[in-house]
C-alpha cells in the first residue's frame, strides 16, 4: 500500500496520515489511532488494519500494509456485504 493509499475508507484516511499522527502522538493503544480524523470509526472494516499498523509502530517498524488498494477495496466490499472480517497479512 502506497502512503497515500486510504485505509479508513469511510473516511478516507491515509497510510500517510496516519504514520504521520502515531509518530507525533505515540498512541499506547491501537483504538487511539481513531483520533486521527475518526479512522476505524465508520464501518469499521479498517479495525484489524489499524491493528497491525499500531503493532508496527509500537515495534518500530514502518508503517506498512502488504496489500494493493484494489484488493483492499474488493476485500471491504466483501465485507460490507458478509460482516466476516478477514484478516491483514
Amino acid at each position: 500500500m502506497d502512503p497515500d493509499d486510504n485505509v479508513c475508507l469511510c473516511f478516507k484516511v491515509s497510510l500517510r496520515k496516519l504514520a504521520s499522527f502515531a509518530a507525533r502522538e505515540n498512541p499506547t493503544v491501537a483504538s487511539q489511532l481513531s483520533e486521527c480524523l475518526g479512522a476505524g470509526t465508520g464501518c469499521q472494516w479498517c479495525v484489524p488494519f489499524l491493528k497491525k499498523l499500531h503493532t508496527l509502530h509500537i515495534d518500530g517498524k514502518p508503517l506498512d500494509l502488504p496489500v494493493s488498494p484494489e484488493e483492499y477495496a474488493a476485500r471491504r466490499a466483501v465485507y460490507r456485504k458478509t460482516k466476516v472480517h478477514d484478516e491483514p497479512e
